[in-house]
């Protein structure tokens, strides 16, 4: 037997040609409506504080260090004239959009970040001084110590060198830093002559990881090694620098005050 009145129901008949069936939107549950609105409501809130008077002054460092690491980026030696260009334009940005509620905050974020991009090209310039491209040895060395560190197995000084001679010198460096035997090294301030063996600075061990020749480079040290033989302390042919009697001052209270507190801990033994 036919049950007529289930066939009824679902029983329906093509739509004309040209004309569509109306459906019915879909639309958003009534909670996540809310939701979304409470938290579009809440986000608002929060950007209004952000953006609060004296709120955005913490961000400018940030776009400052952010200038520096796309300097440092580049492929190759940006344009010192560009870069200064550069923060001008974008300092005349910020300048004319500061009346402006989101353009003056986004105009000083971008004239900071060039701010440091142009830092970083000058210090490369001010800092550029000859780096050793190639390993050499029997070097001939003066100059004063100018640093001086104490290390578990060797020291290390840094001279400012007055004289370096020997061969296949592809150029020649203003300041190295050498390594020699533990207790040998002579205080900061000496005049010294010795005998070293060159190399260059050295590169990152693989991609992406710490930058050696770079950190040297901004230190002033154009070449790393090792004395290949005593390191002899003589009278200086010129007096040294107001900074380098400074450094020597400080140097001095420095080892006064380890030995002072390492006889303190054997008396205490």
């Amino acid at each position: 037997m036919v049950d007529w009145s289930r066939v009824r129901g679902r029983a329906a008949t093509w739509p004309e040609w040209g004309k569509t069936v109306r459906r019915r939107a879909a639309t958003w549950p009534d909670g996540l409506s809310d939701f979304t609105r409470s938290a579009g409501e809440q986000v608002a809130k929060w950007a209004q504080a952000e953006v609060a008077p004296g709120r955005l002054m913490p961000w400018l460092p940030v776009s400052f260090g952010l200038g520096i690491a796309i300097y440092f980026s580049a492929e190759r030696e940006p344009a010192c004239w560009a870069a200064i260009l550069l923060t001008l334009a974008t300092a005349a940005i910020a300048v004319f959009s500061r009346r402006r509620a989101v353009a003056f905050p986004l105009a000083l974020a971008l004239s900071a970040g060039a701010i440091g991009f142009s830092t970083a090209a000058v210090k490369s310039i001010l800092v550029a001084h000859p780096v050793l491209r190639h390993s050499v040895s029997n070097i001939s060395i003066s100059g004063f110590v100018e640093q001086q560190e104490e290390r578990e197995r060797t020291d290390r000084i840094v001279v400012r060198a007055q004289t370096i001679e020997g061969e296949r010198l592809d150029a020649k460096p203003e300041r190295v830093r050498v390594s020699l035997r533990k207790g040998t090294a002579p205080p900061v301030g000496a005049f010294v002559t010795f005998k070293a063996r060159l190399n260059p600075p050295l590169s990152p061990l693989r991609p992406g990881s710490y930058d050696f020749a770079r950190d040297l480079y901004f230190q002033g040290i154009g070449a790393i090694g090792f004395a290949a033989g005593p390191i002899r302390i003589e009278t200086a042919p010129t007096a040294s620098s107001l900074w380098l009697a400074y450094a020597s001052a400080i140097a001095d209270r420095r080892c006064r005050g380890y030995r002072r507190s390492a006889h303190s801990r054997i008396s205490s033994w």
